[in-house]
């Protein structure tokens, strides 16, 4: 049985703990938290993935009504290999003021004090229900939320505001941009260096790709702009390029992994468009026109649709007033806000505590004073909801 209340430290010591690597299955850490929410005599439920060793975790704290407040948050981690860190990144350490260990910024750290919060809110006499929505597998392409979506989509579900618990210094983030990574695989025919014309070089033809991909990047950084953005036009980059196993072998095998991040008023889909159509009309022909077997295929990794919230919009406004400061901001990287208010209908902006530089980093940590600032927006939230 847990105490009636824990700390929002307390509880993150915990919570990372639990290596929630995307890689491994986030039961163990989910099974605690629906211990935890089951001793307020809460009742979570599960979605699992087709697995059944992945979950989403989703409970209603206060009337069933449709006017309610999500607060959202994935569970999983991004991997600690090949870095190199001070101290364990699986157990909790403070240093300065600081708490160190992996998930500790991205984003334990909003899911601690989240549900550090819960004795307050079962205590309160909500008028509106707050919901905890937690997910698996954000960090491999917000993946896991899907499923919890299509759930709550299935049984009518309603909400006023969804609140998105990624490190933003509890600043308030109205937008960021969509994204759509892929792997193109490119087939050619392998022959003796000294015979080169008569193969089909599949690198060469993957460089011409990247080409393409270096020239759009160009296009887009033309505009259109938006100065609120940390990167204010869209992007085209290539992450990846593997192929050919000799110098004397012409290479029948190329993989160039590349992505799009776009303005959320832009079509990411046109770009997608225009990558493929290059490829399939201008490139694969002449790789046809030598060896009929030769292929091109574009492999999608992950796709995450873009926020675009209007900065006057209640759920904006609200979320100032909750965190004490009215400047808003739009970022680059891409979080599970846009498919709840895209999939789900639900007004969404992001804030939680902690800094986004800290993310994804060896020696990553969340300051102590972000957790307090966090608290006092849920706490506020809770009145907020009680009136």
């Amino acid at each position: 049985m847990f105490q009636p209340e824990m700390p929002s430290r307390e509880i993150l010591e915990t919570l990372v703990g639990f290596n929630s690597v995307s890689s491994n299955s986030n039961l163990p850490l989910l099974n605690w938290i629906e211990d935890y929410l089951v001793s307020f005599d809460l009742e979570p439920i599960k979605v699992f993935d087709e697995t059944g060793e992945k979950a989403n975790l989703f409970v209603t704290i206060g009337p069933e009504a449709n006017n309610g407040y999500i607060l959202s948050g994935h569970t999983d981690v991004v991997p600690v290999e090949g870095q190199d860190w001070a101290t364990d990144p699986f157990t909790l350490t403070e240093k300065d003021g600081k708490l160190f260990g992996r998930g500790s910024c991205d984003m334990k750290g909003f899911l601690a004090c989240v549900l550090a919060a819960v004795p307050s809110m079962v205590k309160a006499p909500l008028k509106r229900p707050i919901h905890l929505a937690f997910s698996y597998d954000e960090e491999v392409g917000c993946i896991g939320v899907r499923r919890l979506i299509d759930d709550l989509n299935t049984k009518g579900f309603k909400a006023e505001a969804c609140f998105v618990g990624e490190p933003t210094d509890m600043q308030v983030i109205v937008a960021h941009k969509s994204k759509a990574s892929y792997t193109a695989i490119f087939t050619g025919l392998s022959c003796h260096s000294s015979l080169a014309p008569h193969g089909v070089n599949a690198v060469q033809y993957g460089a011409r790709l990247v080409s393409k991909l270096e020239q759009m990047g160009a296009a887009l950084a033309a505009g259109p702009h938006d100065e609120l953005f940390d990167m204010p036009y869209s992007t085209a980059h290539t992450g990846v390029m593997r192929g050919g196993t000799a110098l004397n072998i012409v290479p029948d095998h190329c993989e160039v992994v590349f992505e799009f991040r776009v303005l959320p008023t832009e079509s990411l889909h046109a770009c997608v468009e225009e990558i493929e159509r290059h490829a399939m009309e201008d490139l694969l022909p002449q790789m046809r026109a030598v060896s009929p077997e030769a292929n091109i295929e574009f492999i999608p990794a992950s796709e995450i649709q873009g926020l675009n919230t209007n900065a006057e919009a209640e759920v904006s406004i609200l979320a100032k007033k909750l965190a004490g400061r009215n400047d808003h901001a739009k970022v680059a990287y891409g979080t599970e806000a846009g498919l709840f208010q895209n999939v789900l209908g639900v007004p969404t902006v992001v804030c939680g505590p902690g800094s986004i530089e800290q993310a994804h980093k060896p020696d990553e940590f969340i300051k102590i004073s972000e957790l307090d600032k966090c608290d006092k927006f849920l706490n506020k939230l809770i009145e907020h909801a009680s009136r």
